[in-house]
């Protein structure tokens, strides 16, 4: 096919699902669980029942998201990854879960996470294999697959790129889009699109993405470890001249799963990678097993002001503000409602350092500020933009900050539901440091 007629065929794709996400899904990151990190493609099901890709996992993760109290903080997702299909289409040509390990199928597992208040994501990937040589859905099987995934309840749909080339996906990713949304089905729809071209542009259109896709990973898979977070956020954080602006409700960047409560993060290391997920406006899909979760990891995880921080409806995407020489790196988020989110990483490794600054050098106006420190739950009043204050921050550690103006904002509240939740959080932790003022 040459140059001229895959532009033609890119045009009449982009028409044809140009409402195709208009579907009032993730307004806010999407927030959930997803299998792949913690638990991979082990599929052995005999000798490591506990730990396989099947529906017993996902049934024992529904239960938990239902019964632990992540539902009700906005994880609402279950996401199975790579891995769940059977090494062949059935005879109409459909992809068919693995009967030994799902047994049931998928849409009754579907149901059963329905019953529970949750939405059920599922993985594909658009070249002749999965990643990890499973079929894929290459383009003449995208209408088929997203019909198949509509029937079985599916509610969220990760869309990988392994075994593909660039043409494919150009035509690929846009042609799922508009295949969904013929469905009828509403459903989330995440393109790894971008990571296999580099992240950045030329190469990388993100005003397109933004029309066909609800998030996109841009970058390298996390592994469980701090080097690996570190080097997604430095990533992210070099190039956020180009990544920031594609982001907003209905279309964020992916920096990928949340590893704490796994082996590789210290507690200062978990609450780096949630502060700066929260800050980034990242999806906050974690990848853990909720069975065994050591309960300071479950207390970051389920923290509520992070959350509401991620989760504001602004859907701005935070900036890093400062890279200092000392291994101090400040970020900053604005939220609604004239607040906003500040957050101190320390990238050193020997001792805790004692960072002096000011608000006005952090682009606050002239004001007095009250602050709520997100995981000590202490809060302060009374700092003036001019006043120099200082923060302990642990080596590969955080501090992180909700700052909101001292005085009122005149300003109506168009959607007061998140600083409701706010303030009720600051009411659990007070602090003996000063009076938190009602926002």
């Amino acid at each position: 096919m040459g140059s001229s007629a895959v532009s033609g065929l890119l045009v009449l794709l982009l028409v044809s699902v140009s409402y195709g996400l208009d579907n009032g899904l993730a307004g806010t990151p999407p927030m959930g669980w997803m299998a792949w990190e913690r638990f991979r493609c082990n599929t052995d099901c005999i000798d490591d029942l506990q730990n396989c890709i099947s529906e017993a996992l996902f049934r024992d993760m529904a239960d938990r998201l239902s019964e632990d109290g992540w539902r009700e903080l906005g994880y609402e997702y279950l996401i199975i990854d790579d891995c769940w299909m059977l090494d062949q289409r059935d005879k109409e040509g459909r992809l068919q879960p693995d009967p030994s390990r799902f047994p049931g199928g998928i849409a009754k597992l579907a149901r059963y996470v329905h019953d529970r208040g949750l939405k059920l994501g599922i993985y594909a990937d658009m070249g002749s294999h999965t990643c990890m040589g499973f079929p894929g859905t290459p383009l003449h099987k995208i209408q088929i697959d997203a019909q198949t995934f509509a029937s079985w309840g599916v509610d969220y749909l990760k869309f990988d790129g392994c075994y593909s080339n660039p043409v494919e996906q150009m035509l690929g990713y846009p042609m799922m889009s508009a295949a969904l949304n013929d469905t009828g089905r509403p459903m989330v729809y995440s393109c790894s699109w971008p990571a296999y071209l580099g992240g950045l542009p030329p190469n990388v259109n993100y005003s397109l993405l933004g029309e066909i896709c609800h998030l996109w990973r841009n970058y390298d898979d996390i592994e469980d470890s701090w080097d690996s977070v570190q080097d997604i956020i430095q990533w992210f954080s070099d190039n956020q001249d180009d990544l920031q602006p594609a982001a907003g409700p209905g279309r964020w960047n992916d920096p990928d799963m949340l590893i704490i409560g796994n082996f590789g993060l210290s507690v200062d290391q978990a609450r780096s990678q949630m502060a700066l997920w929260a800050v980034m406006a990242s999806p906050l899909i974690m990848s853990n097993d909720l069975r065994n979760l050591d309960p300071n990891m479950r207390a970051i995880l389920q923290n509520k002001v992070a959350i509401s921080i991620n989760q504001d409806p602004m859907g701005v995407q935070g900036r890093r503000l400062l890279q200092k020489k000392s291994g101090i790196d400040v970020y900053w988020r604005p939220l609604s409602n004239s607040c906003s989110a500040l957050v101190f990483l320390s990238r050193r490794t020997d001792m805790p350092y004692l960072y002096h600054t000011y608000l006005s050098k952090l682009n606050y106006e002239a004001g007095s500020y009250q602050v709520y420190d997100v995981f000590s739950g202490s809060t302060r009043t009374g700092l003036n933009s001019t006043s120099k204050f200082s923060v302990s921050i642990n080596p590969s550690g955080v501090v992180m900050w909700y700052v909101s103006p001292e005085e009122p904002s005149s300003q109506t509240r168009s959607d007061p539901a998140p600083h409701r939740e706010l303030d009720s959080e600051f009411r659990l932790h007070k602090s003996s440091i000063g009076r938190l003022t009602v926002l």
